[in-house]
């Protein structure tokens, strides 16, 4: 099966004199396509002259994450994709556990290997760790990874197993799946558009796994820093555009979700983050622009195609909220 390694760049030369030689030595035989988001720091100048090979495709604006790679998996013809994030180092022999394991298993959409720190190498990564899951009110969590909380890598969790969503730093999915599920949502810009992604994949009968035997170490926030008021923004606004879209029950789910967030809001306040607390109101303004604008229905799908009742059935029974402020839950137990 063609494979292609698909790293969408926005400003990240940085990364890319750091990392891309090292993905290109451990990534032998498979095709690597820079997408570049109309960076300014010269990384377009920095990848002509150092990597003249490597196909390269350029954008005139920034389009975000979805939108980005939205545009540029139309123009790549392969048999599986790879998205990969410029701040990430690969090891030796990655790709191959992935792509086997999506070759040998006909039902699996889409796979993510094991995700590590680059900053500590003994600790899961915040985007995606052993695999990603979703609590019945739509709040993601990782294997390995609850809120800002990474544990220890122990092996605790080397097994291959079905998960619910898998991370956009690493997502290796096949190419007839992905455009079956309608791509990524151009709507998002960034944050959870690969989750919306996998639940519509989910929504469509497929599986989704982690192959712990694949192992990277992931920088983290190079591109839009955790103290962004934007990435708050983006969280919940993508989150509650999520629920909308996918899930059978959204009115129930998404009147709980006004009072966890309302919740949030306070919490926000009280630790003089006024700004977050502000994102979290326009979050709420983009999501009933999203709702009644049509100028993107042709960036999502109608849910009749899908079985929407599939994917509530795979989501975690219990709330992840609860489980982790209230009874002081800290690490993944299936």
């Amino acid at each position: 099966m063609k494979t292609s390694v698909i790293i969408l760049n926005y400003n990240g030369k940085k990364y890319l004199e750091k990392f891309l030689p090292i993905l290109i030595a451990h990534t032998p035989d498979v095709e690597i396509i820079i997408v570049d988001n109309a960076s300014d720091d010269d990384s377009v100048l920095f990848l002509k002259q150092q990597f003249p090979l490597l196909r390269l495709i350029i954008f005139s604006k920034n389009f975000g994450f979805a939108q980005g790679y939205r545009l540029a998996l139309q123009q790549i013809e392969s048999d599986i994709f790879v998205l990969l994030n410029s701040d990430i180092e690969v090891t030796d022999n990655w790709l191959s556990p992935l792509v086997d394991f999506l070759a040998q298993n006909h039902n699996v959409a889409a796979v993510q290997p094991k995700i590590k720190s680059y900053h500590q190498k003994q600790y899961f990564e915040h985007a995606g760790a052993s695999g990603g899951f979703l609590d019945k009110y739509g709040y993601p969590f990782c294997r390995g990874r609850i809120f800002d909380f990474c544990e220890k890598d122990e092996k605790q969790y080397n097994k291959n197993i079905p998960i619910f969503w898998a991370t956009g730093a690493c997502l290796v999915i096949k190419k007839n799946a992905y455009f079956e599920a309608g791509e990524l949502d151009g709507y998002f810009f960034a944050h959870m558009e690969e989750i919306d992604l996998c639940w519509r994949l989910q929504n469509l009968g497929y599986e989704i796994y982690c192959i712990p035997e694949s192992e990277i170490y992931h920088v983290g926030g190079g591109t839009l820093d955790k103290s962004n008021p934007f990435k708050t923004y983006l969280n919940f606004r993508n989150n509650l555009v999520m629920i909308f879209k996918n899930h059978p029950n959204y009115l129930l789910i998404l009147f709980v979700r006004f009072f966890l967030d309302t919740l949030a809001w306070l919490v926000f306040l009280l630790k003089r983050k006024p700004k977050h607390s502000w994102a979290i109101t326009k979050a709420y303004f983009g999501f009933f622009k999203y709702i009644f604008s049509t100028k993107n229905k042709n960036m999502t799908i109608k849910k009749e195609k899908f079985n929407t009742q599939i994917g509530k059935n795979k989501l975690w029974k219990k709330s992840i909220v609860w489980e982790y402020f209230i009874k002081k839950r800290k690490k993944f137990e299936g």
